[in-house]
C-alpha cells in the first residue's frame, strides 16, 4: 500500500503500514532501528517515548484532508492535536518537505 497526495497528483511515499490493532498502535515505531511509515486511527494523539529517530506526523480528518503537520517530531515527545481528527500517518523525518505536502491536500491510501 502506498500513500498518495490526491491533491498533488502524486506519490508521498511507496509503501505504508496500517496499524490496526490496540497493540500495533501502542508499540508503533517503538523498537524499530529505522523509520518507516505506519497509519493509524486515534483521537488522543501519539507519542515518541522509544524512539531513536525523529519522525514527520501528518493528522487527517475523515475525508483524509490534511488538518495539522508536524515536522521532525523528536524522541521522548507527546503530541495532541484536536480530537476530531482521527487519522494520523507517521512518516520518516523529511518525507512532508520532501513531497511538498501541505495542510488542506488530501490524501490517500492505494
Amino acid at each position: 500500500m502506498k500513500v498518495f497526495n490526491v491533491t498533488q497528483n502524486r506519490e508521498v511515499i511507496s509503501s505504508v503500514e496500517v496499524l490496526k490493532t490496540f497493540s500495533q498502535k501502542s508499540k508503533g515505531l517503538i523498537g524499530s532501528s529505522s523509520p518507516y511509515t505506519v497509519f493509524l486511527k486515534t483521537r488522543w494523539g501519539i507519542h515518541t517515548f522509544g524512539l531513536s529517530f525523529p519522525i514527520d506526523v501528518v493528522v487527517c480528518d475523515t475525508r483524509m484532508k490534511i488538518c495539522v503537520l508536524r515536522e521532525r517530531l523528536v524522541s521522548n515527545r507527546m503530541f495532541f492535536w484536536n480530537p476530531r481528527y482521527p487519522n494520523v500517518f507517521e512518516f520518516p523525518s523529511g518525507t512532508i518537505r520532501k513531497s511538498g505536502t501541505r495542510i488542506a491536500d488530501i490524501l490517500e491510501l492505494r
